[in-house]
């Protein structure tokens, strides 16, 4: 399994849980290959350019978006079947 490697972050700022959510539901709404112009463009409130950076990285690492040359695309699918078999299953 290939091992990921978080790149360290500067203790300057860090993204927020709601703007990684606001981002998150512009890429999960779309689902279209959306370059990050245009992610910035579709968001409700402005972020940093850095802080959007951010957000994809931590997104693409979390394995909900692949990041290409030519835009990001969100890939990450809740698997309603596994959920069913959770509930189904039996708790250990």
């Amino acid at each position: 399994m290939p091992q990921i490697q978080l790149k360290k972050q500067s203790s300057e700022h860090s993204p927020t849980l709601n703007t990684i959510l606001m981002v998150e539901k512009v890429l999960e709404k779309d689902k279209d290959l959306l370059s990050v112009a245009e992610i910035k463009r579709r968001l409700p409130k402005k972020i940093m350019h850095k802080t959007l950076l951010q957000v994809l990285d931590y997104l693409q690492n979390s394995g909900k978006i692949l990041i290409g040359t030519k835009g990001v695309l969100w890939v990450y699918t809740d698997s309603k079947e596994l959920e069913a078999k959770m509930k189904k299953g039996l708790q250990v």
